[in-house]
């Protein structure tokens, strides 16, 4: 019988391995909800329910779920935790506090501020927004900018370390859109832009290595300059050739192929 679960933390770390020492591929923030696929040891093997990336986590931080309720968050767009405010969840007759990242999903929230996993009653102090993808070209500068200066984190999905595919996945959670988790997954995506001069506010723009793999993925701001994540979130110069780092004065990533996912 399938199990499902959800993250009632701040943020857990999704590993390549049952082990502590391994490789982290992902972050899972407050609200994702995953399918429990196998059990070793201390580790549970899950899949998430957003972009149906796998990984193992630590069984302790797994929050059972029954499977209504697991239907019943996934099925429909959730409310997230604004990016223009620092998020606070009261436990309720717990006498906890727990901060939360931007962007982290706020499950079945109600106006007045409340919600419960798991007969845990919870109210939400700060500021929270319904996602819509209809002003995405028009917000999609502001968005993103947010997360400038963030420290690139391989796996990383939040402003204190983000890699450059979580940094696309969650700029576009942010208007409602799910994506896969990595970049050539990512690629594998919408509609094929041939030229960058017709690109658009938002499109996703991908590089690849020298044996013509997918390796890096940005946001087109316009089509002449792109946000990404590499050292840390910037702006950079595109052109036909590829990104030229403003702080470097070079090219550092060979343009291969630029993909609309919203029509």
């Amino acid at each position: 019988m399938t199990q499902y679960g959800i993250c009632n933390l701040s943020l857990i770390p999704l590993r390549a391995e049952p082990s502590h020492r391994s490789e982290m591929t992902s972050q899972i923030l407050f609200g994702d909800c995953f399918e429990i696929l196998d059990e070793q040891k201390s580790w549970s093997l899950i899949r998430l329910a957003h972009d149906n990336y796998e990984g193992w986590i630590d069984t302790k931080q797994v929050t059972s779920i029954n499977f209504d309720l697991y239907k019943e968050i996934t099925h429909h767009t959730q409310a997230i935790s604004d990016l223009s405010s620092h998020g606070i969840l009261m436990r309720l007759g717990h006498d906890e506090m727990l901060h939360i990242l931007p962007g982290s999903t706020l499950p079945l929230l109600q106006e007045d501020g409340l919600f419960t996993i798991d007969e845990t009653d919870y109210m939400f102090l700060g500021l929270s927004i319904n996602p819509d993808a209809r002003n995405m070209s028009k917000e999609i500068e502001e968005v993103s900018r947010f997360y400038i200066n963030a420290p690139y984190l391989w796996g990383g999905r939040s402003m204190f370390g983000i890699d450059c595919s979580g940094f696309t996945q969650m700029v576009y959670k942010h208007f409602g859109i799910k994506i896969p988790r990595d970049a050539n997954q990512q690629a594998g995506e919408g509609k094929t832009i041939d030229f960058l001069q017709k690109s658009l506010p938002g499109d996703l723009a991908f590089f690849d290595g020298e044996d013509g793999k997918i390796i890096h993925v940005g946001i087109l701001l316009n089509d002449s300059e792109i946000i990404h994540s590499s050292g840390k979130v910037k702006v950079d110069k595109i052109d036909e050739n590829g990104i030229f780092s403003l702080e470097d004065q070079k090219y550092t990533h060979n343009l291969r192929i630029i993909k609309r996912l919203v029509h």
